[in-house]
């Protein structure tokens, strides 16, 4: 694959997804390491979408650790109780957050912060890691990203 994306800029945000999940799946086939291909997925996602953080959290530890990301520092630990991604890993479900002030212990490893949505990802039936999407828009992010996101996390969950 190229090292740009093909997206065309009338795209739908539906179209984004149906058009970035083959070509991400095409990136990740020809590599076998972990840390290169969620570097390359973290990129993909934020270029096509230009979100403000995007990235994945690796459960290491006992805990969620900071794993290849794109934007602003990140919180590099994360207990499985605390925030939005804790609560993915202990609901073992995609959580969607139209405004992070309004989640009861989100953590702001950025105050730029203001929706977010955790998908996770499985291995051998248990949460390996999760993937972490932040906007600087509150109610960014909807039941599409949701579909794109969990879609895409099949894709992940292959390479793990």
């Amino acid at each position: 694959m190229a090292e740009n994306l093909f997206i065309p800029e009338t795209a739908s945000k539906r179209e984004v997804y149906d058009t970035l999940l083959p070509q991400i799946e095409s990136l990740v086939a020809g590599e076998s390491d972990l840390t290169a291909n969620l570097a390359n997925v973290a990129a993909a996602l934020k270029q096509a979408f230009g979100f403000f953080w995007v990235g994945f959290y690796l459960v290491k530890d006992s805990q969620l650790v900071v794993g290849p990301f794109q934007g602003p520092i990140a919180c590099t630990r994360i207990a499985f109780d605390k925030g939005v991604c804790g609560a993915c890993y202990t609901r073992r479900e995609t959580i969607l957050v139209p405004d992070v002030e309004q989640f009861p212990g989100h953590i702001a490893c950025s105050s730029d912060s203001r929706s977010e949505i955790v998908v996770p990802g499985f291995k051998n039936g248990a949460v390996a890691l999760v993937l972490d999407v932040d906007s600087d828009r509150l109610n960014d992010f909807d039941a599409q990203d949701q579909e794109g996101l969990e879609k895409l996390m099949k894709i992940v969950e292959r390479i793990l």
